[in-house]
C-alpha cells in the first residue's frame, strides 16, 4: 500500500516541492534574466532594422571591412610598384587616385591603407573592452580597497594629456607599427569603459535575480558572468562603436605628426601627412585618404549613435 507522499507525487507528476533544490527552481532567475535579456536584443534589433542611420552605417564598414581584409579584391595593382617619372600625376582613366610622389599608385595605396588604419581601431577598442569588463566589474562588485585602487590607477592615466600621453609612449618604442601604435592607445582609452562597466555593475548588483541567485548559492564569479556582465554590455557597447571612430582618427593624428607608423607601412595618416607639403599643387594627394578617412569615422559614429537610440526605451 502506498504512501500519501507517493500517491500526491504520482498525482500531480512528480513535481517537486517549492524549497527542495529541484532544477527548476535553481535555473529560475538564470530563466528570467536570459529572457528578459533576449528581449531587450530582440526590440534593439527590431529598431535598428528600421534605422536608415544604422544600415547605412553598417554598409559602409561591412566594405571597408572587406577592403582591409581582402584588398585584391578592389584592386590587382601593387601599391609598392612605383616610378618616379608618375610622381604626383593628378587622377585620370589610368589611375583613377593620381599617383603619389614616389610614382606609386594613389587608389592602391587607399585600398592598402584601410587595414592598418582598421586594425589600429579594433585592437585598441577590443583590449580596452577586456580590460573594461574585468576591472570595471571587480570595482563594482567588490566595493572597498580593489574599487579605490582601481579608481586611482584610472585617475593616474586620466590626468595624461591623450595626444601627448600617446606620443610620450610612441617614443620608448625602437620599431612604431600596428602593435605598439595600437598599445600606446589602448593605455589611454580604457578607462571611461571601465567606469561605465562599474556604474552598470553597482546598479545591478542588488537586483532581485542576482539575490536569488547568491541565495540558491550561486559562486560570485557566475553571478558576474552570467547575470550582470550580459546586463551591463548595453552602454559599454555604444561607446566602443563610437570609440573605433575615434581611435581610427587618433592614429592617423600621431601618423601625421611623424609618430604613430612609420614607412614603409601603409595608412591614410602616413598618406595625409605626406601631403601636406604638395596641397597646392597636387590636391589629390590629401583628398583621397583624408576622404576615405571621414567616411569611417563618421560610420562607425552613426552605428554608434543608432544603437544608443535603439537601447534608450525613451527614444522608441
Amino acid at each position: 500500500m502506498s504512501s500519501p507522499r507517493t500517491d500526491q507525487q504520482a498525482g500531480d507528476g512528480g513535481t517537486a516541492a517549492p524549497g527542495d533544490g529541484s532544477p527548476a527552481e535553481t535555473t529560475a532567475p538564470t530563466t528570467t534574466a536570459a529572457v528578459a535579456q533576449a528581449g531587450l536584443w530582440g526590440d534593439v534589433w527590431r529598431q535598428l532594422r528600421r534605422s536608415p542611420q544604422f544600415l547605412i552605417g553598417s554598409a559602409v564598414i561591412a566594405v571597408l571591412a572587406l577592403m582591409a581584409l581582402v584588398p585584391q579584391l578592389f584592386t590587382r595593382i601593387d601599391p609598392r610598384q612605383c616610378d618616379l617619372a608618375r610622381s604626383r600625376r593628378p587622377p585620370s582613366a589610368e589611375a583613377w587616385f593620381g599617383y603619389d610622389v614616389q610614382g606609386c599608385d594613389y587608389y592602391a595605396n587607399v585600398i592598402y591603407g584601410a587595414r592598418s588604419s582598421i586594425s589600429v581601431g579594433l585592437i585598441v577598442v577590443g583590449g580596452a573592452l577586456v580590460i573594461a569588463l574585468v576591472l570595471g566589474a571587480i570595482a563594482g562588485f567588490w566595493p572597498g580597497w580593489r574599487d579605490n585602487v582601481i579608481a586611482r590607477v584610472a585617475d593616474v592615466f586620466y590626468g595624461m594629456p591623450f595626444i601627448l600621453g600617446a606620443i610620450i609612449i610612441l617614443y620608448q618604442f625602437d620599431e612604431r607599427g600596428v602593435l605598439q601604435v595600437a598599445l600606446a592607445l589602448l593605455l589611454l582609452t580604457w578607462m571611461t569603459p571601465m567606469r561605465l562597466v562599474r556604474a552598470s555593475v553597482v546598479a545591478i548588483r542588488d537586483s532581485d535575480y542576482v539575490q536569488a541567485a547568491r541565495a540558491l548559492g550561486a559562486t560570485d564569479l557566475r553571478i558576474i558572468t552570467r547575470h550582470i556582465l550580459p546586463n551591463a554590455l548595453a552602454p559599454v557597447l555604444v561607446y566602443a562603436t563610437i570609440t573605433i571612430g575615434a581611435v581610427i582618427s587618433a592614429e592617423a593624428t600621431l601618423s601625421f605628426l611623424g609618430v604613430g607608423l612609420r614607412l614603409p607601412a601603409i595608412s591614410w595618416g602616413l598618406m595625409i601627412g605626406e601631403a601636406q607639403n604638395y596641397v597646392r599643387t597636387s590636391l589629390h594627394l590629401l583628398l583621397f585618404p583624408g576622404a576615405f578617412l571621414v567616411v569611417t569615422v563618421l560610420s562607425f559614429i552613426s552605428v554608434g549613435d543608432a544603437l544608443r537610440d535603439a537601447l534608450d526605451p525613451k527614444m522608441r
